[in-house]
């Protein structure tokens, strides 16, 4: 026979359980109500193009800018959205217009361009992204990679609608 021992220890490791897995016992599945916005970064409008056309690709590739665009509060994929891509790579300067170009996300809510290697500039290889449309409020990237020989980028939106 177990002999089952409630002392204050196992009362906190038992109420400790149900609130992490529920009374079920099955772990409770994560949701993304409260899901804060993106806010934009500073020096992320740097040589930003309104318009850029949506292209299947900058240059002659060799580099992936990708990401996601969700809902703020719910998380929710939003596809259909308009997302800005430039940097300063081996094919032009962040500031030329033959280094812009955008691409829509997919059902999914899934970004994907390819673009020619970003280099560093200023001593940092970074990309810029940008989310301009009027069903959400901006938001303006710019990520920094870890390594300038780093081959993908990648960035997420939590757009808040505006």
């Amino acid at each position: 026979m177990t002999t089952v021992v409630l002392n204050r220890r196992t009362l906190l490791a038992a109420g400790g359980a149900v609130l992490a897995t529920g009374i079920s016992g099955l772990p409770v599945p994560a949701r993304a109500e409260g899901l804060a916005p993106t806010p934009s970064m500073r020096g992320g409008t740097n040589n930003y193009r309104e318009g850029a056309p949506v292209v299947e690709r900058i240059g002659k590739g060799g580099f992936w800018m990708t990401g996601t665009v969700r809902r703020a509060g719910d998380g929710a994929p939003l596809a259909g959205q308009r997302i800005q891509i430039w940097a300063h790579t081996t094919e032009g300067r962040e500031n030329d217009p033959h280094s812009h170009g955008a691409t829509l996300t997919d059902k999914n809510g899934v970004f994907r361009l390819e673009m020619p290697q970003i280099v560093p500039v200023f001593g940092q290889p970074h990309g810029h992204l940008a989310y301009d449309s009027d069903e959400f409020k901006a938001v303006f990237l710019r990520p920094v990679m870890r390594s300038a020989k780093d081959t993908s980028l990648e960035a997420h939106f939590v757009l808040q609608p505006a």
